[in-house]
C-alpha cells in the first residue's frame, strides 16, 4: 500500500465537508515538512475538523480503517514530529479550525481553549482580563495550544511558572478509538486515581488528540523590567543568576544566557537589532524582573541587583530598559537568536538541559568536543540558564559545504549528548522527540522504561494509528 485508497480520501472528506478536506498538492504542501528542512513526507490528505465531534468520527473510522494519523498545530516543532512519513499513507490531521477561547474565570484564575487556539491569542485574551498566561515562546504568533501541550513546552518563564504540564489542570482529548475523554477539572487538588492528563502532555499526539485545556492564568505583573548584561564567563553568569535568584526570588521570572557568536549573528541579521553595550563581551545575560505592587518596585530591585553584581565583579556592563519598547527589543534579539543563524549556512542543534550548576563545565566540555571534530565551527550556545535548558548550536565553518556538514549532524550529536548524560541531563529539554531523537531515546533510557512507554502505547493505541514512529518506533516491538 503507497497510498490511501480514494473510497477511504471519499469517507474521511465526507466528515469535515470539502473545503475543509485538502487533496490538492499545492494545499497540502505546507504540511510536509519541518521548519529546518530534516524531513519531507508525502500524504494525499489533510482534513480540518471544526469541532470536537468532528475529530472523533475521523479517529473512529482511522480505527476501523487502520489509517495512521499525524496531529498538526501550528507546525513549529522542531524534531519532525508533526510531519507525515514518506510511505504516503498518513493522513494529517489539522486543528486550526478548532481556536476558540472557550471561556475564561478570572476567580479561578483558568481560561478554557481550543488545541488550535494560538499561544499569542491565549496571552491576549488573558491580558485583556487583567491577567497572565505566562507561556511565552519565539514561535507564539503561530504555536497552538495543542501542539504546546504535546511537546510540553517550556519558553522562557519556567523559571518562574513551569513548563506546560504545570500550567495545566485539565485536559478534552479524542483517543485512538474516537472516544472522547472530557477531562476539562479546574481544580487544583484533585488525587482521584490515575492522572490521565500528565500521560498525553509530552505524548507528541502518540495515545490520541488533545482538542482543549483548562489552562492556569496569573495575577498581571504591575512592575515588569529588564536588564541586558555583559559577563566575562559562564562561571560569572551562573553567580549572577545565583545572586538575582537570592535577591529577587520569586521576581526573577526570566534569565537567559547568549554566547557572543548567537548575539553577533543576531545583530547582524535580525531587523532592528542593535548592540545596546558599547563594548563586546563573551557572553551575556538577560535579566528579566516582574513585580506585584508597581513599577518603581521592580525598577529598584533591577538597580540593586546590578549594583551589588558590579561590586561583586560578576558583570562588565549592564543596560536597563527605560522603556516597554526597549523591553521588547531586547527579548526579541533573544528571541530570534535561532533563526538569525540560518543566513550564516548549516546549523547543526542540540535542545539539551543539565543540572544549572553543571552549566559552565558542560559548555567548556562540548566546545572543546566539537572543535576537536570540526574545527572553524562557530559555536552558538544560548538558552533558559535559570531552568538549566540550554540551545547549543553550532554553525558550520565559514566557507564550509553546508550539506557535509549538516551530515554529520548525528555524529556531533552523538559527542555532545554524551557530555550532556554524563552530567545527569535531557537530550530533549522542551522540543520533544518526535522522530528526530526516537532512536537515540531507546539507546539511552532503561529497558524497563522503553517497554513501559511501549505497554502505555499499545494500550491507548492497538491499532498503532496515532502518529506512528514519533517517539517510539512501531516495529521496534
Amino acid at each position: 500500500m503507497t497510498t490511501l485508497a480514494p473510497e477511504l480520501v471519499t469517507r474521511f472528506s465526507e466528515i469535515v465537508g470539502a473545503p475543509y478536506a485538502l487533496t490538492d498538492a499545492a494545499d497540502i504542501e505546507p504540511y510536509l515538512t519541518e521548519n529546518r528542512g530534516l524531513y519531507r513526507g508525502r500524504t494525499v490528505l489533510v482534513l480540518k475538523p471544526g469541532s470536537t465531534q468532528d475529530l472523533s468520527a475521523i479517529l473512529k473510522l482511522a480505527s476501523e480503517t487502520k489509517t495512521p494519523v499525524v496531529p498538526a498545530g501550528g507546525r513549529t516543532g522542531h524534531v519532525g514530529g508533526h510531519v507525515p512519513r514518506e510511505e504516503g499513507t498518513d493522513i494529517v490531521l489539522s486543528l486550526e479550525r478548532m481556536d476558540r477561547i472557550r471561556k475564561i474565570d478570572t476567580s479561578a484564575n483558568v481560561i478554557i481553549a481550543d488545541a488550535g487556539a494560538i499561544l499569542a491569542d491565549v496571552q491576549k485574551a488573558a491580558s485583556d482580563n487583567d491577567r497572565l498566561f505566562p507561556l511565552s515562546l519565539g514561535s507564539e504568533g503561530s504555536a497552538m495550544i495543542g501542539g504546546n501541550l504535546s511537546t510540553n513546552a517550556g519558553g522562557t518563564a519556567v523559571l518562574a511558572y513551569g513548563n506546560m504540564r504545570a500550567l495545566c489542570l485539565g485536559l478534552e482529548v479524542v483517543l485512538p478509538t474516537g472516544e472522547i475523554w472530557d477531562g476539562l477539572r479546574s481544580l487544583k487538588k484533585d488525587n482521584t486515581g490515575y492522572d490521565l492528563r500528565d500521560l498525553f502532555i509530552g505524548a507528541e499526539g502518540t495515545l490520541g488528540v488533545i482538542t482543549g485545556a483548562v489552562l492556569k492564568l496569573f495575577p498581571k505583573p504591575r512592575g515588569h523590567q529588564v536588564a541586558f548584561a555583559g559577563v566575562s564567563s559562564t562561571e560569572k553568569a551562573l553567580d549572577l543568576f545565583n545572586l538575582a535568584s537570592n535577591r529577587c526570588a520569586s521576581a526573577l521570572t526570566g534569565f537567559e544566557l547568549m554566547a557572543r557568536m548567537a548575539f553577533d549573528f543576531t545583530v547582524k541579521h535580525t531587523d532592528g537589532a542593535r548592540d545596546p553595550l558599547s563594548e563586546k563581551y563573551p557572553w551575556y545575560t538577560l535579566i528579566d524582573i516582574s513585580t506585584s505592587d508597581s513599577q518603581q518596585s521592580a525598577d529598584r530591585m533591577m538597580e540593586a541587583l546590578l549594583e551589588e553584581a558590579f561590586e561583586e565583579g560578576l558583570v562588565e556592563d549592564a543596560v536597563i530598559a527605560k522603556s516597554q519598547s526597549e523591553i521588547d527589543e531586547l527579548w526579541h534579539m533573544r528571541n530570534t537568536m535561532s533563526e538569525a543563524q540560518k543566513p550564516e549556512g548549516g546549523s547543526i542543534k542540540h535542545d539539551v538541559s543539565v543540572p544549572v550548576s553543571a552549566i559552565p563545565t558542560f559548555l567548556h566540555e562540548a566546545d572543546e568536543a566539537v572543535m576537536e571534530a570540526i574545527p572553524g565551527a562557530r559555536i552558538c550556545a544560548f538558552g533558559h540558564l535559570g531552568d538549566g535548558n540550554i540551545h547549543y548550536n553550532i554553525s558550520q565553518p565559514e566557507g564550509a559545504d553546508k550539506a557535509a556538514f549538516v551530515a554529520r549532524w548525528g555524529e556531533i550529536n552523538k559527542r555532545v549528548h554524551a557530555i550532556v548524560l554524563a552530567h545527569g541531563g535531557s537530550i530533549s529539554a522542551e522540543h520533544g522527540i518526535g522522530r528526530l531523537k526516537r532512536d537515540e531515546l531507546a539507546e539511552i533510557r532503561a529497558p524497563i522504561e522503553i517497554d513501559l512507554m511501549h505497554r502505555i502505547k499499545q494500550a491507548f493505541d492497538p491499532a498503532g494509528i496515532m502518529n506512528p514512529d514519533k517517539v517510539l518506533k512501531v516495529t521496534s516491538r
